[in-house]
C-alpha cells in the first residue's frame, strides 16, 4: 500500500536468515562476533583487490543460502550492487549461480535499495524468495574514489573509512520472526558541497529529507522506533543531521545512531571519521541488527541507508555531491 509520495507499507514481506564476510578491521571492531566470516588481511586469500571483495561477496551469498537451508535454485531473483565500476563485483560473482540477477546502484545507499526492489516483487506476487545483497572493499574504493593507499596520501578527519564486508539477506513470503512492513524512497539531494573527503556532511541532508519523508507519510515520530540507524554518515555527518532535525523541533538524538560508528571503534581504530562504504550498513543490519531484533534487544527499527551520488570524473569537473537516502522498517513480527 503506498503511503504519501514515497513511502509503501507491506504486509507480506518477512526477513530470513542473513550473512556477513568482513575484512580485518570490521572482524576486530565492536560488532565482529557478529559476521559470519572475517579474514585477517585485504587480499582474503585472492591475488587482487577486487577479487577479494569477489570472495567476500561470495562467502555471504553462500552462507546466507546454507542459513536459510535452500539451494540456489529455489531463489527467484538477486538483486544487488557495489562501488566498483559497472558494478562488476555483483555481476561477475553471479556468473556463477543458476539465479536471475538484477544490478543496483545507489552507491552507499545499495543495501536498502535492494530489499525495497526485492520486498515490492514479493509484496506483489511475482517472486516467493529474492536475495539482497552488497559489498564493499577499503582498498578497491579508496584507489576509484580517492587515492590508492599505496600512495600514502594525506587523509584528514572528515574522511569516512570504507568498509571491507559483504552482507546478504534472503527476503520471503512465507512467515518469520522478523518482517519488512515499510520502505521510503529518497529523491536526490544536493547540499552543494563538493569535499569528496568529507562525504558524511554531503549526505546528511538526504538522509534529513528521508527520514522527514518517512515520519509523515507513515504519521510516525523517533519515539516510535526503538533505534533510528543511518549507513554510513559517521561523525560530522551524524552531528550534522542531529543539528538539522533540532532546527524543526525534533530531538532524534536518544534514538539514533549511525552504522559507521557501531562497525569500528575510533578511538582503538584508524578509522577518521567513521566506516562508509555499501559494505557498512550491510553488515551492521545483517549481522548485528537482525541478531539483537531476533533476541528482543528491539522490536522495531528505522535503518536509513546513505549513498553519495559521484564518481572520479565528475569531481574533476568541479561538481557538488548530491546525495541519496532510502529507508527501511524492520520489526519483529510476533511469531
Amino acid at each position: 500500500m503506498r503511503l504519501g509520495k514515497q513511502s509503501i507499507a507491506f504486509d507480506n514481506v518477512y526477513v530470513g536468515e542473513a550473512a556477513v564476510a568482513a575484512g580485518p578491521k570490521e572482524k576486530l571492531g565492536p560488532l565482529g562476533a557478529y559476521f559470519d566470516r572475517g579474514y585477517d588481511d585485504l587480499y582474503c586469500g585472492m591475488k587482487t583487490w577486487e577479487k577479494a571483495e569477489m570472495r567476500l561477496l561470495r562467502d555471504a551469498v553462500e552462507q546466507c543460502l546454507v542459513k536459510n537451508n535452500i539451494g540456489s535454485g529455489e531463489v527467484d531473483c538477486f538483486i544487488g550492487g557495489d562501488l566498483n565500476n559497472q558494478i562488476v563485483i555483483q555481476s561477475y560473482v553471479m556468473r556463477e549461480y543458476d539465479i536471475p540477477y538484477l544490478g543496483v546502484f545507489g552507491a552507499c545507499s545499495t543495501s536498502v535499495e535492494g530489499i525495497i526492489i526485492g520486498a515490492g516483487m514479493i509484496a506483489g506476487g511475482a517472486f516467493n524468495r529474492v536475495l539482497a545483497g552488497t559489498s564493499s572493499h577499503n582498498a578497491t574504493s579508496e584507489r576509484q574514489f580517492r587515492y590508492p593507499t599505496e600512495y600514502g596520501g594525506q587523509k584528514p578527519d572528515t574522511l569516512t573509512f570504507t568498509a571491507t564486508a559483504a552482507g546478504v539477506v534472503l527476503l520471503k513470503n512465507s512467515p518469520t520472526d522478523i518482517k519488512l512492513t515499510g520502505v521510503t524512497i529518497g529523491k536526490v539531494i544536493d547540499a552543494k558541497l563538493k569535499d569528496p573527503l568529507d562525504l558524511g556532511r554531503a549526505m546528511a541532508p538526504a538522509a534529513f529529507d528521508t527520514i522527514d519523508a518517512h515520519f509523515k507519510d507513515f504519521n510516525t515520530k523517533p519515539e516510535d522506533y526503538d533505534l533510528i540507524v543511518t549507513g554510513d554518515l559517521s561523525y560530522y555527518g551524524k552531528d550534522m543531521l542531529v543539528r538539522m532535525f533540532g532546527e524543526v523541533g525534533i530531538d532524534i538524538s536518544e534514538r539514533y545512531n549511525d552504522c559507521g560508528l557501531m562497525l569500528y571503534d575510533r578511538e582503538k581504530q584508524q578509522v577518521f571519521a567513521g566506516g562508509s562504504g555499501c559494505g557498512c550498513c550491510a553488515a551492521v543490519t545483517y549481522g548485528y541488527l537482525l541478531a539483537k531484533l531476533r533476541d528482543k534487544t528491539y522490536k522495531k527499527i528505522l535503518v536509513v541507508a546513505t549513498g553519495a551520488l559521484l564518481n572520479p570524473i565528475i569531481v574533476a569537473q568541479k561538481e557538488t555531491i548530491p546525495g541519496v537516502a532510502h529507508a527501511a522498517v524492520i520489526e519483529r513480527s510476533g511469531i
